[in-house]
């Protein structure tokens, strides 16, 4: 009896000794994908909704038959409503896994994105060392000055292109020279029109003699003495008419 049972415990013990190494062979060749276990998640979403819908069809159908019984048949009425009562319970367990599980399935999702995230990150991470590594920071700042310098250079050249040749005048003398032909030009003007009338027997005020005489003043120069033969004419025919 001893040996029987000690062999089919050792037999047992081997069978549950390899059927325990194969899960752990099983659960070390690795476990499900976050991708498979949200496709899960989602399945067993889908089951337990339609679950749902067909307990609230049940919960309708008893609610219907207590009513439809009411008084008449109270026992009938009773256990309608304790049915009801029960697969309201079921109900509300379902609401309460069903929560459960969209949090667990959100939490894998955001899991699944942080993690394709990070992966690219690191990519991209390396690619940017590999950039950077043939990058010599000190001939980058050799180019950068050489740049500055050719920059400067063609500043001075093109300084040195608009640079107007020949002598350089002084604006204030031609100016000077440009009133001194005006009023020559008026001289020759009022010349044209019969010459200047006579001088004016009153002393008219002279112009200061280290001024030149300006256009303006040999205008006025000339209505004086207009003004003067116009009276001088006006006595003489004042004397004829005498």
């Amino acid at each position: 009896m001893s040996k029987l049972t000690k062999l089919f415990k050792g037999s047992s013990s081997s069978s549950g000794s390899s059927s325990s190494s194969k899960s752990r062979h099983h659960r070390s060749h690795g476990g499900p994908t976050p991708q498979e276990a949200i496709h899960k998640l989602r399945e067993t979403e889908e089951m337990l909704t339609k679950k749902q819908e067909f307990l609230e069809k049940k919960i309708e159908q008893e609610l219907m038959t207590a009513k439809k019984h009411g008084t008449k048949n109270k026992q009938a009425a009773l256990r309608a409503l304790k049915k009801k009562k029960r697969l309201e319970q079921q109900l509300v367990q379902i609401d309460g896994t069903l929560s459960t599980i969209e949090f667990q399935r959100e939490a894998l999702e955001n899991s699944h994105t942080n993690t394709e995230v990070l992966k690219n990150m690191g990519f991209a991470a390396r690619a940017l060392e590999k950039v950077h590594k043939d990058i010599n920071i000190d001939k980058i700042d050799d180019m950068m000055q050489d740049i500055t310098e050719q920059q400067d250079r063609a500043q001075e050249i093109s300084e040195a292109i608009s640079r107007p040749f020949g002598d350089v005048y002084d604006e204030d003398e031609l100016l000077a020279e440009l009133q001194e032909l005006e009023e020559q030009d008026m001289e020759e003007s009022m010349e044209s029109m019969g010459g200047l009338p006579s001088v004016p027997g009153s002393k008219l005020p002279s112009a200061r003699p280290s001024q030149h005489p300006s256009a303006a003043s040999t205008l006025t120069l000339y209505s004086t003495r207009r003004k003067v033969e116009e009276d001088e004419d006006m006595s003489k025919l004042a004397s004829w008419a005498t």
